[in-house]
């Protein structure tokens, strides 16, 4: 649904703010001074991005401050987070003389984690960081009518959530048909459009820069097909700056099945390292299953996995699952929940960057010779697929 208005101040600030000009520096130098964060705390850069890639920086804090020091070919877009706690500010790392300051105060969720509100602290000395928050507005904007909406049915919300949790079909259908069952539907439809809208606004009056391509990444967690008029619709210049780069590549990825997938090396539990050469050994076919603890699809798919793996296995299948939890103790305590019997692997060495995973879950099967025969295959596709290979 194409959104009618959207105050036409509002977008000319979001994609008309330019950069200001400021003396050239030979690398940059990002210094923090923030308020509330123990020493000894690791704040990293991570990548904006699809992919599920490896910290580019990582530094200590010691009295409340923290430095990077570097040197970019090229602007960057970057996550400034905390290790280990939930939470980021968004930033450009350019060659400049940079300085993140503010206050901070840790918060404990209900899942025992630690989160920061990085999104409040103030970035300097970087034109291209303010542009960028500019940009970014709109998915603030955004926020702020899905906050509302929450607030607007919360009571109706609470309900479907119970009726959802007891597995009520009645009473969900019950819902859905009363007046405020078609309010939300219709507040939803509404605020979707409204995304659309104004995402592919932001996106096309930067469409000529690598502006264009980077607000596709920053604004959504993958690109979707429809979002392909989008990426056609950029200047040559901007497809080929390396996020125009990164958009092809997700809207228009290679084709895997038939090709040999790389070779990796991936620690276990103990820290001995062990190669996927290793692990396909005397096997006919390896599921390479790419999950994690908070992905309820994931976890859906087990008892699945668990079923094919009893049937299969003797009989030269085996899986490898791969978790990209951010957290050792969140893997660690899935594990024990879910008793996998197959290898499970931690990726803290970027296995899932080089597969070029960008949600979970993702699932690779591979023959005897590291051929790809099979990719995200689930469920009954799966089950399916081993029976014809096994046969």
């Amino acid at each position: 649904m194409k959104m009618k208005k959207i105050s036409g101040l509002a977008i000319l600030g979001l994609i008309m703010l330019s950069c200001g000009s400021q003396p050239k520096v030979d690398g940059y130098v990002l210094k923090g001074n923030i308020e509330g964060l123990p020493d000894g705390t690791h704040v990293q850069l991570v990548p904006v991005s699809h992919d599920s890639e490896l910290p580019f920086a990582d530094t200590t804090v010691v009295n409340g401050q923290f430095v990077f020091t570097g040197k970019m070919e090229e602007p960057r877009a970057f996550h400034l987070l905390v290790k280990d706690a939930y939470g980021s500010r968004n930033l450009i790392l350019e060659n400049a003389q940079m300085e993140v300051t503010g206050k901070l105060v840790a918060k404990k969720e209900s899942d025992g984690g630690i989160s920061y509100n990085l999104s409040s602290l103030s970035v300097k000395g970087s034109p291209l960081s303010a542009r960028y928050d500019s940009l970014f507005s709109a998915r603030t904007y955004l926020d702020s009518l899905y906050a509302l909406n929450a607030r607007k049915f919360a009571a109706f919300d609470s309900l479907m959530m119970a009726a959802y949790k007891s597995k009520d079909q009645t009473k969900i259908k019950e819902l859905r048909q009363s007046a405020d069952g078609k309010a939300r539907a219709e507040a939803d439809k509404v605020f979707f459009g409204t995304v659309d809208s104004l995402y592919h606004q932001v996106v096309m009056a930067n469409k000529d820069s690598f502006w264009g391509p980077l607000m596709m990444i920053s604004f959504t967690s993958y690109l979707s097909e429809d979002m392909k008029p989008w990426y056609e619709a950029l200047s040559s210049a901007a497809k080929e700056s390396y996020y125009g780069q990164k958009v092809k590549e997700e809207l228009y990825p290679a084709g895997k099945e038939g090709t040999v997938v790389p070779d990796f090396k991936i620690k276990d539990k103990s820290g001995k390292e062990i190669a996927l050469s290793t692990l396909r050994q005397g096997k006919k076919y390896v599921l390479i299953d790419f999950w994690a603890s908070w992905c309820n699809p994931c976890r859906k798919e087990i008892p699945n996995l668990k079923k094919l793996y009893a049937q299969y296995s003797e009989k030269g299948f085996e899986i490898v699952s791969i978790s990209i939890d951010q957290k050792k103790a969140d893997w660690e305590k899935a594990l024990k929940e879910e008793g996998l019997p197959w290898p499970n692997f931690l990726d803290e060495t970027g296995v899932a960057a080089l597969y070029k995973v960008k949600f979970v879950p993702t699932m690779y099967l591979i023959n005897a010779d590291g051929v790809m025969v099979g990719e995200n295959l689930r469920g009954e596709a799966l089950a399916e697929k081993l029976k014809e290979l096994f046969q």
